[in-house]
Formats: structure tokens, sequence, C-alpha cells
């Protein structure tokens, strides 16, 4: 098997890994509301960003890299050559920003109206937006996946409406399905630059753009407090390392070699694992209707893939 052959074969692993990861994350992302929302993602994104860079720079300076890695004299002779991956890591940044700190104000709020597990599936709507974004960079969206977007409403339905209170969909989730929005156009980004930059870089740029835009929210909006920060130290370590520095690494990665509609139906099985976490973890299970709700989701999740891999044959 040639090097091509296996790099195609472990990229859908990575994302299926980072998938769990994220997962796993949502159970970790409830416990942010008790530090402010803001607060959370700065220090996470912030965090994320470091692990990423320690990577980088043990990469860069070992072996064979060491040797061939370009020296700068100045910073302007960098970004000359650099260019397309600021302004990538400069999207990447403002959409995952604004996808992670509506994703955690949803969150907090699953006390109150919603589950994790619920959560999760209503962010995994990315994988319906995807497609439909990639009408912007002249990509073809044929019938079957305008149907799959009806169908993913249909679970919407089913999984935010309580026909007990009448027609609505509540707070929480409106957050979480913008949440989906940005995170539709973070992915849309990825799958358009990362054959041309490193993957790694890109990820690191990302979270400290992130990270520094959620800070300065903080300290506007709420007032960070030590003790109740380190108070959530594990919660913030898994979400900032594993979660924000390993699983979007890993999604940067293996994007490279995978179809971005096939990758989002990867990523989307953090819906599964964050229920499945929330149920093993917490004990939460959802309703009979949210579970059917999630179920026609998937559906559609399914169903948005058949006319690319038809193309592909």
């Amino acid at each position: 098997m040639d090097k091509e052959k296996k790099l195609s074969i472990i990229s859908p692993l990575l994302l299926v890994l980072a998938a769990l990861i994220w997962g796993i994350s949502f159970v970790a992302q409830s416990e942010g509301d008790d530090i402010g929302s803001f607060t959370f993602q700065g220090i996470r994104c912030l965090l994320a960003c470091l692990s990423v860079l320690a990577v980088i720079l043990i990469r860069d300076n070992t072996g064979n890299n060491r040797r061939t890695k370009k020296k700068y004299k100045s910073a302007g002779e960098w970004y000359s050559d650099n260019k397309t991956l600021v302004k990538a890591g400069i999207i990447c940044g403002l959409a995952l920003t604004l996808a992670n700190n509506l994703q955690q104000f949803g969150i907090g709020m699953q006390g109150k109206e919603t589950s994790t597990g619920k959560a999760a599936f209503l962010t995994a709507l990315y994988i319906v937006l995807v497609p439909i974004f990639g009408i912007f960079f002249k990509k073809k969206v044929n019938l079957t996946a305008w149907l799959s977007v009806a169908v993913a409403v249909a679970g919407l339905y089913l999984i935010s409406v309580n026909p007990n209170e009448g027609f609505g969909i509540s707070s929480a989730d409106i957050l979480l399905i913008l949440c989906a929005l940005f995170f539709a156009v973070q992915i849309i980004t990825v799958d358009r630059f990362s054959s041309e930059i490193d993957g790694i870089k890109l990820s690191c740029i990302q979270f400290f753009i992130a990270g520094v835009l959620s800070s300065v929210l903080m300290f506007i909006f709420e007032k960070p407090d030590i003790n109740a920060i380190l108070a959530q130290s594990i919660p913030l370590l898994y979400s900032g390392i594993l979660s924000g520095g390993g699983a979007f690494t890993l999604q940067i990665i293996g994007q490279k070699r995978c179809n971005h509609v096939l990758a989002s139906l990867l990523m989307s099985l953090e819906s599964v694992f964050s229920a499945l976490a929330d149920w093993i973890i917490r004990g939460n299970t959802l309703s009979a209707r949210e579970f059917a709700g999630c179920a026609v989701m998937f559906a559609a999740i399914i169903l948005v893939q058949l006319p690319f891999k038809k193309a592909a044959k």
C-alpha cells in the first residue's frame, strides 16, 4: 500500500478520533457556565494555542526539520511568505470565537432547557450547512442535498419544539443552531486552504485569535474569579488541550485528504459520542421525542452524503 492510500485511510480515522474527543468535551463544557462562558472559552483557546505551539516548536527544532527550516530576517519577510496562512487563520479564528461562545452559552443553559446530548445534535446541524455553503465556492448542490435539509429541519422540530408548550424554539436551541452555522464556516475555510498551508500552524493561529477575542469579552462582560477558575481546572485542561489543541488539529490534518462533506459527516459523530458520554458520566438521557429527532437528524446526515458518493464513483 503506497503512502497516499495509507493517508487516505488514516484521515477519516483522525476525524472520528476528533469527534470522540469533542463528544466527551460537551460534558466538560457543561461545567463552564460556573466561571462565565467567555472566561471558559478564553482560557480554553489560549491553552489550546499553547499546546499546539509546543508541538510546532518541537517539530521544527528536531532532526531534519531544524536543518530545512527557513530563517526569516524580519516579520515582514515571514508575512510575505505566509499571507494565505494568516488569512485562513483569521477567518477560522473569528468563526471559532463565535461558534465556541455560542455553543458555551447554549450548553450553559442545559440544566434549564436542554441536555448536553441534545446540544451536540443541534450543533451537528453543520453537516447539512456545509454542502449548502459550498454553493458560494461554486460547488453544485443537487436535489438530494436540499431534501436532506428538509429532513434535518423535521429532526430539529422534534428535538426543539415541545407541543405541550406551543410552537417555539428555546433560546438555548437558537444559540446552538447559530453555533452550527459558524462551525460550518470554519469547516469550509479549512477545506479551502488546508492543502496550501501548514495545518498545525493554522490550528495555532485560529486558537490564538479565538483566545484573545474571548479574553477581551471576558474582561468586558464578566468578572473572572481565580478560585472559581482553579476549581474548573480539569474541564478547562480537557477542553483546552485535548478538545481544543488536540481535536481541532486532528480535524485540520484529517481534512487535507478527505472530502469536506464526508469530513463533516465523520465529525458529526460527536453528537453520538456526546449522548453516550452524558448518559455514562452524568446519567442524563433524551426523551423519546428528542431521541426520535436525533435519529431523523442523523438520517439527514447520511442522506446528504449520497450524491457525493455517487459522483465519486
